[in-house]
């Protein structure tokens, strides 16, 4: 199996030379067992193009390796993880977890009131053009491969993974994927025991609320933010302080001294697409430690950071525990998917795994498995690539399309993601604009969904690309700004 070069990364602040630190970020894999031994490394050219270092800065980095015995060269093949390569040390696992005539209005208990959502209409796959987003295109889905995968997961040689009740445990095979490839990719490491499947990303900030929020503790988001987070604390009867963001994303500076609990989107701020700087990222670490608040990173779509290189992950760069990451595969695989997880300490997720096993045990084993061939047999990276190209095409002929009919972005120009974030003209009501477009079969998403009610704002609204062709895009944004001229007059 070849090894992904976007699981290495050069660290932000080293002193070694660029040849020491691609060693050290070699030797670092191989010594955690995140690369083992028979695995392809990335060709000099590939992982050169992914650090943004020179061809032979790579080649002499693998030469020394290879004299230490971490690497083996085979002639016109490459470069691979030796034999003689050190193992990670091997410990045994720890266990430290312990309606007739009903009148259901007056039996209720608790009615949970969400706050309104964004709007999309169950028919939205019929309008012709649904500029909506976290839906995906059924065209660049690799229906073939998960079926194939689906079927392996329920051959005899996995028949106790389908059928047998796991109670709190997830599939290891799936997890020891996410550990090896994909945490690296965003410069996380972890153990096994700290991470946690859960039924997407929306499922894990709720087991996250759910625990480390109660009554006198105060929980901060980001205003804009995501809709479904405020309908977590509305469900909870619970009240979040808002900050507003900037062009940097969530200032550090404002967070209060007695916050418990910080909601963030650091590498794509939803939903204005910002990505947060690395100072205030080292600054929102620094104030947890001083102030003993815990960080929630939702670190939704950074595969789609296609025009440059995602962002370490803000989890990356944390050495006492404080963020709790969590990661998605709805947005990347499909939305039906709902297979999400949780990286964190080892207490926080011991708790958390407890909770899930009172709700719904584990998530379906079969998903579970599926799910593990789909990435650990290259189908995955494949996808990401044909999602990334596709997508990059589609938000060139959107930006041009944009600056062609003078529509004005909400935010400064950000890299990747499926998404734009506008502003109407003064005088529009972008609530209105939404339900004049549904008439010319044009779909929008009003902004006023993801602001606080303290400060709603009518002003803004969504435009993505997932789910529309990019032939059809001229045409819809040509109705958006025709609607948008008639709305500002």
């Amino acid at each position: 199996m070849s090894i992904p070069p976007e699981i290495f990364m050069l660290p932000p602040h080293s002193e070694a030379t660029l040849q020491q630190q691609i060693q050290q970020i070699v030797s670092d894999a191989i010594m955690s067992g995140r690369c083992v031994t028979g695995e392809k490394m990335p060709s000099s050219r590939r992982l050169a193009a992914q650090l943004g270092v020179s061809r032979i800065t790579v080649t002499l980095a693998y030469t020394e390796l290879v004299s230490n015995e971490y690497l083996v060269s085979r002639d016109r093949s490459g470069y691979f993880i030796a034999d003689t390569a050190p193992k990670r040390p091997s410990f045994r696992e720890v266990d430290k977890s312990q309606s007739g005539g009903v009148d259901w209005d007056g039996i209720l208990a608790r009615r949970p009131q969400p706050r309104q959502n964004i709007a999309r209409p169950p028919n939205w796959p019929d309008f012709k053009y649904p500029f909506i987003y976290g839906q995906s295109d059924p065209e660049l889905f690799d229906h073939r491969n998960w079926r194939d995968c689906s079927l392996r997961a329920v051959g005899r040689r996995d028949f106790d993974t389908l059928t047998r009740d796991h109670y709190q445990r997830d599939d290891p095979m799936l997890i020891e994927y996410i550990l090896r490839h994909i945490l690296p990719r965003r410069g996380i490491r972890a153990e096994p025991d700290e991470i946690l499947v859960t039924m997407g990303a929306q499922n894990a900030l709720w087991m996250i609320a759910q625990l480390l929020l109660s009554e006198g503790q105060k929980a901060v988001v980001e205003n804009p933010c995501y809709p479904g987070l405020r309908q977590i604390f509305d469900q909870m009867g619970f009240v979040a302080s808002s900050i507003d963001v900037d062009e940097d994303g969530l200032p550090p500076d404002q967070i209060p001294a007695d916050a418990n609990l910080v909601f963030t989107t650091p590498s794509h701020h939803c939903p204005t697409n910002i990505t947060m700087p690395l100072d205030r990222r080292l600054a929102m670490l620094k104030g947890a430690l001083r102030d003993g608040y815990i960080i929630v990173e939702d670190d939704y779509e950074f595969e789609m950071s296609f025009l440059s290189s995602p962002a370490p992950a803000l989890k990356s760069l944390d050495q006492a525990g404080s963020v709790i990451y969590v990661g998605s595969f709805s947005k990347s695989v499909f939305p039906g998917l709902r297979l999400g997880y949780v990286v964190a300490a080892r207490p926080m997720i011991e708790e958390m795994r407890k909770l899930r096993s009172v709700v719904l045990r584990h998530p379906p084993s079969h998903i579970q498995r599926t799910a593990a061939y789909f990435l650990s047999l290259g189908h995955y990276d494949a996808q990401i690539t044909r999602m990334a190209r596709s997508y990059a095409k589609r938000r060139a002929v959107m930006e041009d399309c944009i600056k062609g009919f003078g529509l004005t972005l909400g935010t400064r120009e950000v890299h990747g993601g499926s998404s734009f974030w506008m502003r109407a003209p003064e005088g529009v009501d972008t609530m209105k604009l939404a339900l004049d477009l549904r008439a010319d079969s044009v779909l929008i998403e009003p902004g006023n969904a993801f602001f606080a009610r303290r400060a709603p704002d009518a002003s803004h609204y969504r435009l993505a690309y997932s789910s529309i062709d990019s032939g059809r895009i001229r045409q819809g944004l040509e109705l958006v700004a025709e609607r948008l001229d008639e709305g500002a007059t």
